[in-house]
């Protein structure tokens, strides 16, 4: 059971570093926004003649161009949204549905380096805003569609189709609009998250070797101690005898001073030592910082920790709410409701 508890609470502990990490890197680097935007320019404006897609086309671009080369984020305007929208091009102008579709529902947008950072859009706002801009200067949905498919926007296919189902009834139609929408949010959703497994995967093999954590030998370590616990508690009840078993176990150190450095250094705290950067904080004195890249490196660069590398990486693949469903399993906790 200490063994059981002691690896879970490990696993837990490196998977909340890693998404805690995750979620870091994408609030700092606006991806939920940017990843709506690029469908969204996709959707209605279409792919750049020169880049393609904006949403990317591969792991890869998730970590290449969707944060750092390209920002398919329309410019933030702090204006409120005009009373009349303005009417569409008659031509192809670039990211002129996106600017339209921006100038409707940037009411609900604060700045984030000079873009939007609007990370979310609900269907029925976004319904609302095609009728806005079907309707703008006294026009109608059947022209607001042959202006679609004059400058080319790929969004003329589906409104087109939802347009003929819903037999031309403007309610059935603004109805329809919101369905495919939101069916189109799921569909986004699914394939950000496919993204964001990647990005994990790659965060727990950092956060893996940058801990030097080896599940193997801290499991080893694990039941070591154990065992020592047992014979410091054997030794209480037993003959003078156990004294020289104990000092065996202490290779020959001094068994108190053995005791209190197993006692109050868990195995998990002397696996943390081991990253490439430690913090001790002792019980007088202020806090320290630790650089042990020899000793870090002669870990990582040793085959036979490797085996327990992996079986870290596996472990942190499972997520914080997988380990923490089983620790709640172990110690019969029980979440209110």
């Amino acid at each position: 059971m200490d063994l059981a508890l002691g690896l879970v609470v490990s696993f837990l502990l490196l998977s909340l570093l890693v998404s805690g990490l995750n979620e870091a890197f994408v609030r700092l680097l606006a991806i939920r926004s940017k990843f709506l935007w690029a469908y969204l320019r996709d959707t209605m404006d279409g792919a750049d003649d020169k880049t393609g897609p904006w949403l990317p086309a591969g792991v890869l671009d998730v970590f290449r161009v969707l944060p750092f080369v390209r920002d398919p984020r329309p410019r933030h305007n702090a204006l409120p949204a005009p009373a009349h929208p303005a009417a569409m091009p008659e031509t192809g102008a670039g990211d002129s549905m996106i600017k339209l579709l921006y100038e409707r529902v940037r009411e609900i947008d604060h700045a984030k380096r000079g873009r939007t950072s609007i990370a979310d859009i609900p269907p029925a706002r976004f319904a609302v805003a095609v009728m806005e801009l079907a309707t703008a200067r006294d026009g109608d949905v059947e022209g607001f569609l042959g202006r679609l498919q004059q400058i080319g926007s790929p969004l003329y296919g589906p409104l087109k189709g939802v347009w003929e189902s819903a037999q031309r009834d403007l309610d059935r139609f603004t109805k329809g609009v919101e369905a495919w929408f939101d069916g189109e949010m799921q569909r986004l959703s699914l394939l950000y998250k496919r993204y964001v497994k990647w990005v994990v995967a790659v965060l727990a093999a950092v956060v893996t070797l940058l801990f030097s954590m080896d599940g193997l030998e801290y499991a080893k370590t694990l039941l070591r101690d154990n065992a020592f616990r047992a014979s410091v508690t054997a030794f209480a009840d037993a003959s003078p005898e156990a004294y020289a078993e104990l000092r065996a176990q202490c290779a020959g150190a001094d068994p108190m001073a053995c005791v209190t450095e197993t006692l109050s250094r868990p195995a998990l705290v002397r696996m943390m030592d081991q990253a490439l950067v430690s913090l001790s904080i002792p019980a007088q004195g202020e806090p320290s910082v630790h650089w042990n890249g020899g000793a870090w490196w002669d870990r990582v660069s040793t085959p036979s920790h490797w085996p327990g590398f992996l079986l870290t990486y596996v472990a942190l693949l499972f997520g914080a709410p997988f380990w923490w469903d089983v620790l709640r399993r172990i110690t019969g906790i029980r979440v209110r409701r």
